[in-house]
């Protein structure tokens, strides 16, 4: 393993932390900042295989979303011709998307989050590797739940005590309630899948216990309705999936371990003062009194739809595809549908519908095949992975969380973990273990040699 891998493995994690804590890079500086980091990791991939001898890379299917939405973003702001001449203007290009600024902007996140799953693939190449991320995950998620537990009692309407965001419900690190609340459903993942799939040895499952309640406790304080929802679709899966493997047969001790963990987690929300976050995740009015609720942007979102089929309006396009059929004001300007899959839909069209089904279907294939691995650790981490992926899925219908750079990254890190779990590894087992000839071969990682030296791991 050369210098160049293992810098760019700790360049990684040092992403998951930085665009979490720099307020969800939401902000385009930021966004800058993590678009340098997936070069300098581009860098250090290029100077490895120099190295090495090899040029490594994944045949993971789950990269082929991503880099086909960046194609078909790029594909949406081509000319077609021009608009017929009006009011002394001519040439006009005519593009597919109805925001060409925009798209153009979300076709180059697409791919440098292509970028970044791809690195992040090739990387997380070692059973011990396996274990560090998700070590990661786990610490640091514990770490920032509490932070954010104190911030919401000592300052809640500031990020940090310094930054106040207008119009806006803050938590942790970033301006929305909702995203903090994805975030925790992909942290808390990770140690609840060990923890279910049994492997956590006696003497740490209280530590993993504390950090599954702080992380359950500060999603439930952040009020968010989609986020707690998701965090009960992702118990229950976790519970369906441990139930079904040859070592899920204490159906009941897993049940109850379930409901002791929610118990666990309402009474930490009321013991630190969540009343309000637990009246407000039991009401059903809009969310924070606004005048445009979900249900009238999703009726709007399927006017989109139906408007720019079979194309789209363009990724980013959304607010200016909204604003015809906007029957208010206009005084509260909708950039989002609050529906992934609905915007999905109304941004690329029959395109992106395939896409999303395609990525839906390689996340399933990749799902079984790691679920099927004989380790009991790894399997773990692909039942936390898998279960904080379909926590993401669940918020989608309620909110636009993976727009969000922090949150996206954190979620292709799970895809990464979901897929190297289904490997065999060299520090998988001893060579004398005569129980090595059970693990299951499911490694995406291949080397190309470059004619000289020996491929690196």
């Amino acid at each position: 393993m050369t210098w160049a891998n293992k810098t760019a493995f700790i360049l990684m994690c040092a992403m998951i932390v930085f665009t979490t804590l720099a307020y969800g890079t939401v902000h385009q500086p930021t966004i800058s900042l993590f678009y340098i980091g997936v070069t300098v990791l581009a860098l250090l991939w290029s100077v490895d295989g120099l190295q090495s001898g090899a040029v490594r890379f994944s045949t993971s299917w789950l990269q082929l979303p991503l880099i086909a939405a960046a194609v078909y973003g790029l594909i949406q702001v081509m000319p077609f011709g021009s608009f017929t001449a009006a009011a002394g203007i001519s040439g006009v290009p005519r593009m597919i998307s109805l925001d060409p600024s925009a798209t153009q902007a979300n076709a180059l996140h697409f791919l440098f989050l292509f970028l970044f799953l791809s690195f992040a693939l090739v990387l997380t190449d070692s059973a011990s590797r396996l274990s560090k991320l998700a070590g990661l995950i786990t610490v640091f998620g514990t770490l920032y739940a509490f932070f954010a537990i104190l911030q919401s009692v000592l300052s809640p309407d500031k990020i940090y005590g310094i930054y106040e965001r207008a119009f806006a419900v803050p938590f942790g690190s970033f301006v929305s309630r909702h995203n903090f609340a994805a975030y925790m459903e992909m942290t808390i993942a990770i140690p609840l899948g060990l923890l279910f799939a049994g492997a956590v040895p006696r003497d740490k499952r209280l530590l993993y216990g504390t950090a599954i309640a702080l992380m359950g406790t500060a999603l439930v304080l952040s009020g968010s309705r989609g986020g707690f929802v998701a965090l009960i679709a992702e118990v229950a899966l976790m519970l369906m999936l441990t139930m079904r493997s040859r070592r899920g047969k204490r159906v009941g001790a897993k049940v109850a371990l379930a409901v002791v963990l929610l118990l666990i987690i309402v009474g930490g929300s009321f013991f630190v003062g969540g009343e309000s976050s637990l009246t407000r995740i039991a009401e059903t009015q809009a969310d924070g009194g606004k005048s445009i609720d979900r249900s009238y942007i999703w009726g709007v979102t399927l006017n989109i739809i139906r408007a720019n089929m079979p194309l789209g309006a363009g990724f980013g396009a959304y607010g200016v595809a909204f604003t015809p059929f906007d029957k208010y004001s206009g005084m509260e300007r909708v950039e989002q549908a609050h529906n992934d899959y609905l915007q999905v839909a109304s941004d690329a069209g029959l395109v992106g519908i395939v896409i999303g089904a395609f990525f839906l279907f390689a996340l399933y294939k990749t799902g079984r095949e790691a679920l099927a691995v004989e380790n009991v650790y790894r399997r773990g981490i692909a039942i936390g992975a898998l279960a904080g992926i379909f926590a993401i899925l669940v918020h989608s219908v309620f909110d636009f969380v993976l727009h969000t750079t922090a949150i996206s990254v954190l979620f292709l890190t799970l895809i990464a973990l979901l897929t190297g779990s289904r490997g065999r590894y060299k520090d998988d087992y001893s060579e004398s273990d005569p129980s090595h000839k059970r693990w299951r071969s499911g490694g995406s990682v291949a080397p190309i040699s470059l004619g000289r030296g020996r491929p690196g791991r």
